[in-house]
């Protein structure tokens, strides 16, 4: 299955690093998210899009997982050709991943 199935992700952006989201429907399958979706599947997943290093973060009290993506909107909102400069579209390419 996708991951768009399970669950829906924000996006955010500070300077050339994007913060992305990852919030499933059913707060029951937070624990799934968290054993299947690691920073390096993710990494993998988004390898021609983040350049650098991606951290993930276990939001608990929310039942989210935060991804943060170093190097990863090709210099940012204000140096970036991109026609996404703030990255919005990723959060999407993240749910296509299949898990």
């Amino acid at each position: 299955m996708k991951l768009f199935e399970i669950a829906h992700s924000r996006a955010g952006d500070k300077g050339n690093t994007l913060m992305l989201s990852l919030i499933p429907y059913k707060e029951a399958d937070y624990e799934m998210l968290c054993t299947k979706i690691t920073s390096e599947k993710v990494k993998a997943h988004l390898n021609k899009i983040v350049q650098g290093e991606i951290i993930r973060y276990e939001l608990t009290n929310i039942s989210s997982l935060l991804f943060v993506c170093y190097n990863a909107l090709s210099g940012g909102v204000t140096t970036s050709l991109a026609l996404d400069t703030h990255g919005k579209s990723i959060s999407y390419a993240l749910l296509q991943m299949e898990i």
